[in-house]
């Protein structure tokens, strides 16, 4: 496959959906056993799926795309991080590992393609709801999983901002930082989801916004931005600036670690936000 056109073509999308299905199953199959739980040196939990999975990927894109470095949750936990150039992969094979600990379903397997800083092809899959997003330029798209296999496929795009938003926020990692922010607001409804969902609820267009004022990583983010973007959305900072991809050398963080951000279905919605006056300033 020509580098070229990787963004391009829907052969590669297709080969990324069924590498997550693949990895999905993986999951799912820890998922239904008593399963046991470690924690990582930032104190975060890992269990058996997520190290299988990410073996399942890491193999799978070895033979998709041998030529492009990825840049693996576990992998990195282990200090293991490639050297990485205009184009890598961003994967978190179970991302939600405290939502697969609660079993309520709500976790992903993500795989990302990043060209140049931004997040051009995602594939997000929610083995345990049996539901797989994926997104490319120009072409987003929703399916079922039966029987492993991608059913009902359908295009999703953004919508136009509600005139009372849906905002959409963490399950597990809330904060008292997004609560305030959203004061600037004088009426919205609020609801929580799990893992890289809640982009995926974005591009669908079920719901407006989602502030994250909290702590996250490349691989966090990085497959359901892919797919917000191309189903018509943006992702930004806090200042505004489209979040930026391939983080490495940061003076006040680590390599790969965020900024705070907001993701917005109605890219005019973000535009009006940056002119709102913050309702918390004094």
């Amino acid at each position: 496959m020509k580098e070229a056109v990787y963004s391009r073509n829907e052969e590669f999308l297709s080969r990324l959906a069924q590498l997550a299905l693949r990895a999905g199953r993986v999951v799912l199959d820890v998922y239904a056993t008593e399963f046991a739980v470690s924690n990582k040196a930032d104190n975060s939990p890992v269990t058996e799926a997520d190290e299988r999975a990410e073996t399942v990927i890491l193999a799978g894109l070895r033979d998709i795309a041998p030529e492009i470095p990825v840049i693996a949750e576990e992998e990195c936990a282990a200090g293991r991080m490639p050297e990485i150039g205009e184009r890598f992969f961003l994967v978190d094979p179970l991302d939600g590992t405290r939502e697969f600990l609660a079993r309520n379903g709500e976790f992903t397997v993500n795989i990302a393609l990043i060209e140049n800083g931004i997040p051009t092809v995602g594939v997000v899959h929610a083995p345990a709801l049996g539901l797989l997003y994926a997104g490319r330029p120009g072409h987003a798209f929703k399916a079922k999983v039966q029987d492993g296999a991608l059913v009902g496929e359908a295009a999703i795009a953004v919508r136009s901002a509600a005139s009372c938003l849906q905002v959409v926020g963490s399950r597990s990692h809330g904060s008292p930082e997004t609560a305030e922010w959203l004061k600037r607001f004088s009426g919205h409804s609020f609801v929580s989801a799990g893992s890289s969902l809640k982009f995926c609820l974005l591009a669908e267009g079920v719901a407006d916004l989602y502030p994250r004022h909290g702590r996250t990583m490349e691989w966090d983010t990085a497959a359901g931005d892919a797919v917000l973007r191309a189903a018509g959305g943006a992702v930004v900072t806090l200042d505004g600036t489209p979040l930026r991809y391939g983080k490495r050398h940061q003076a006040n963080d680590s390599d790969f670690a965020n900024p705070y951000f907001v993701a917005f279905g109605d890219p005019a919605l973000a535009a009006g936000v940056a002119r709102l006056p913050d309702a918390t300033a004094s």
